[in-house]
């Protein structure tokens, strides 16, 4: 069983900055790609970021050149920094774990692009 714990969320600024951060329970974690969802009042779930289990990350084109997906396997720990937040990158995001034919996903973190 894996679980995964988002933290980072808050209210920012346009402009600003935020890094948010998903804590994995278990030891496999460092086997598995890992990926960043997000979803914003009424619409669906989106990819954010994703990256392999060998470190190779793509991003939707919405956030390239503005968010970091990373991972640390000694800490089971991923990672998204977000810079130069726009108010339409408002929405609860969520951390996923695709093992097999389970999809995990994290409780999600709101973040709030507002002034």
């Amino acid at each position: 069983q894996v679980q995964l714990v988002e933290s980072g969320g808050n209210l920012v600024q346009p402009g600003g900055s935020l890094r948010l951060s998903c804590a994995a329970s278990g030891s496999s974690f460092r086997y598995y790609p890992m990926a960043w969802y997000r979803q914003a009042p009424g619409k669906q779930r989106e990819l954010v970021a994703s990256i392999t289990a060998g470190g190779v990350t793509n991003y939707a084109d919405s956030v390239k050149g503005r968010f970091t997906i990373s991972r640390d396997n000694a800490k089971n720990t991923l990672y998204l920094q977000m810079n130069s937040l726009k108010p339409e990158d408002t929405a609860v995001y969520y951390c996923n774990l695709p093992r097999g034919s389970v999809n995990y996903w994290g409780q999600g973190t709101q973040v709030t692009v507002s002034s």
